[in-house]
């Protein structure tokens, strides 16, 4: 089990009972991208059952600071069709306010890194606002800003009308 140490900051996988503890980050990091925290649908029940649950989709850390946590990473797979290889995507890393510059961000992203080596995964992928002065931090770990690959999104509503226009699709496993 990852029990990684910076400084005064230690990092750990995150336990079911630390779903309260990654929802009020989720929070905290849409106040700090200018959204409102109501915006954040994310329950306990979607925690268990996504991240701990029969088919796990995401995993997650937690830095602690005087047995306090103070930020989380939560990331999941993605496919190098080109490397042939599993990557990391960090889908979110936020450290609260007050432990800002204390180590705790670096402690996050060095955990996510030592976790894509040793599971063998050619990549550790984010995406950063364009304003968000965490972009220098993720500069100066040796990370690059991918220019020339610009960031699509489909939302719920989009998805079902393309949804509907597709025939069923043969073999289907998901159930």
């Amino acid at each position: 089990m990852l029990a990684q140490t910076t400084n005064q900051t230690t990092v750990r996988f995150a336990r079911p009972e630390d779903a309260e503890t990654i929802i009020a980050f989720v929070r905290g990091l849409a106040v700090f991208e200018h959204e409102s925290p109501e915006r954040v649908h994310l329950t306990p029940a979607a925690i268990l059952r996504d991240g701990f649950g029969e088919r796990p989709v995401f995993e997650a850390l937690i830095a602690e600071q005087e047995g306090a946590p103070v930020g989380f990473a939560l990331f999941f797979p993605n496919y190098s069709t080109w490397e042939g290889v599993p990557g990391l995507y960090c889908e979110d890393l936020f450290v609260a306010e007050e432990a800002r510059h204390s180590g705790a961000g670096h402690a996050l992203l060095a955990a996510l890194a030592r976790i894509a080596h040793e599971r063998g995964w050619a990549r550790l992928e984010l995406s950063v606002l364009d304003w968000n002065p965490a972009r220098a931090f993720y500069e100066a770990h040796g990370m690059a800003h991918q220019q020339e690959w610009l960031p699509y999104r489909m939302e719920a509503d989009a998805i079902a009308r393309l949804a509907s226009q597709a025939s069923p699709i043969d073999g289907s496993t998901e159930g």
